[in-house]
């Protein structure tokens, strides 16, 4: 449905592709001497500095061998055409309707399926071509991001009467300095967040279970290597379901200690029989994060990209080739304990997590077709009943914890500008007008406060977490303990509870700086 959505929007964008592919090989053969006639609210960067910076850009993607393009011509090529026609969707709507209307999930997730596509045609579908397919999309991504965004700077620029040249250049600086600064920091949040698993993890048993002295004694002694990190001298539970399991536990392997109470549910995350050819591992590397408080050795990094043997994922190994961890990253990673212990936020990118439903289903020729063009099927028949489809499909797939707030949101926005409308009813205002009136709302300025404040709030708190300061960490430990043991609001099921209150408390001061009870500005106290 995303996926139909964006070609929708693509072919309904088709005659503003074409009218900006006539005005660029118009300024070509024009030359200079036709931007100089322009008015100066007119004037662009001249479209031999865009060519000559396409070809710069797709050089410089090609020689980095991360992205695995390389000397790939083809890719190359996908960049530049899908780069140019969502860039043109993604601005067009932007300009006309806003930020908040560009479909840029739809336009990558339409990228993936026609890279993979073509992949899957030419026969290149081998796991070295994730990467290739995943880079394509992720730079039509950022493209089509980046020209929505100076879309609606060109639009505001207009209506102050700013020059485009300058605005143009100014962007491309902006542009430049955020990649310095937001790629160091999505790092450390993901390193924060990032744990690395032993081959075995220990969970502390949350049952108090007993198992008969004369069983216990029978049980035979823990001797691996991977010890928890109470010490101890534990014997090693198997409890299969049948006549022989004990009461009170799932199935699985348990630590019993020597009272023969059941101390540790036992986890093996990947077995002990996987190795690695160390000529495949990449360069020695220490672990980040709070973990390097507690090994500071050094590792090599091996990405399996299988599941045999063992399950796919990053994997720190030795010199012998023998995996000692398995990184979860800290985005989009299943597991949230660390092996002493404390608590981990994980950051789910559900988005993230379809692009690579859609390379692997496409590439190993495993995605249910059936379900696609469901979606497609439905995307079709929600834009002829003038519902958008994009928005739907978007709001489908994103978890409640990112909509509701957004519901929420939005529901104060309608009952501050109905009241804002009534307010104006007297002014006999034009519908444009009434809604340029009510995005002056003290509220908007608010709402986008909590949007910044929010985000920033989130990098500092990640990256507090994530210092590798021992002293820092036995901090946040600490809390952490203190308040699992005496606030009932903290964790299991009653967590979010507690939270509710502040969110409530922001939600009343929106919507009554909306309303202008509170936080009035001067123009409304006049009035």
């Amino acid at each position: 449905a995303v996926a139909a959505g964006g070609i929708i929007s693509l072919f309904r964008s088709l005659p503003t592709i074409w009218h900006g592919l006539k005005g660029g090989l118009a300024d070509l053969r024009g030359g200079q001497a036709a931007s100089a006639n322009a008015p100066r609210t007119d004037q662009d960067l001249s479209m031999k500095v865009v060519i000559g910076g396409i070809i710069a850009l797709v050089a410089l993607i090609m020689l980095f061998p991360q992205l695995n393009l390389r000397w790939n011509l083809i890719g190359a090529l996908l960049i530049v055409a899908f780069g140019f026609l969502f860039v043109t969707v993604s601005s067009r709507l932007t300009g006309e309707i806003g930020s908040s209307s560009n479909p840029i999930s739809g336009m990558t997730v339409a990228t993936l399926l026609l890279t993979c596509l073509i992949f899957l045609v030419i026969g290149w579908t081998g796991p070295s071509y994730y990467i290739t397919a995943l880079s394509i999309g992720g730079i039509v991504c950022i493209a089509s991001s980046n020209g929505g965004t100076t879309s609606q700077d060109l639009k505001t620029g207009f209506l102050v009467g700013s020059t485009p040249k300058y605005q143009q250049i100014a962007i491309l600086v902006g542009a430049f300095a955020s990649a310095l600064i937001l790629g160091p920091i999505l790092l450390v949040l993901n390193d924060s967040a990032t744990v690395y698993v032993p081959r075995l993890s220990f969970e502390a048993a949350t049952k108090n279970v007993m198992v008969e002295s004369n069983k216990a004694a029978a049980l035979p002694a823990f001797t691996d290597q991977i010890k928890p990190s109470a010490p101890g001298n534990y014997r090693l539970l198997k409890n299969e379901a049948g006549a022989s399991a004990v009461a009170g536990l799932d199935p699985g392997e348990y630590l019993v200690d020597g009272s023969g109470k059941v101390v540790y549910k036992v986890e093996e995350n990947f077995p002990p029989t996987l190795k690695v050819d160390p000529a495949q591992a990449g360069p020695p590397e220490k672990l980040k994060g709070p973990q390097a408080n507690t090994d500071s050795g050094m590792y090599r990094p091996y990405h399996k990209t299988d599941t045999t043997g063992g399950p796919a994922g990053r994997y720190l190994v030795n010199d012998q080739g023998t995996p000692v961890y398995l990184a979860d990253p800290g985005i989009n990673g299943i597991h949230k304990t660390r092996p002493d212990g404390s608590a981990v936020t994980k950051y789910d990118a559900p988005k993230a997590t379809l692009m690579s439903y859609i390379i692997k289903g496409i590439l190993n020729r495993q995605l249910p077709w059936g379900l696609v063009l469901l979606g497609v099927m439905i995307a079709i028949v929600l834009e002829m009943s003038g519902i958008p489809s994009l928005a739907f499909a978007v709001g489908v797939y994103l978890p409640l914890s990112s909509s509701s707030p957004i519901f929420l949101g939005g529901m104060i926005r309608l009952l501050v500008d109905k009241y804002l409308r009534k307010k104006m009813k007297h002014k006999k205002l034009s519908e444009e007008e009434l809604v340029a009136e009510t995005d002056k709302s003290p509220g908007v300025l608010m709402a986008s406060g909590y949007i910044a404040g929010g985000a920033l709030a989130a990098i500092v708190i990640a990256i507090l977490q994530g210092v590798p300061k021992e002293g820092l960490s036995r901090f946040n430990k600490a809390i952490a303990d203190w308040s699992t043991a005496h606030n009932p609001l903290f964790g299991d099921q009653n967590g979010d509870l507690l939270s509710v209150i502040p969110f409530v408390v922001l939600m009343l001061l929106l919507y009554l700086v909306g309303r202008e009870v509170i936080l009035r500005t001067k123009s409304a106290k006049s009035s």
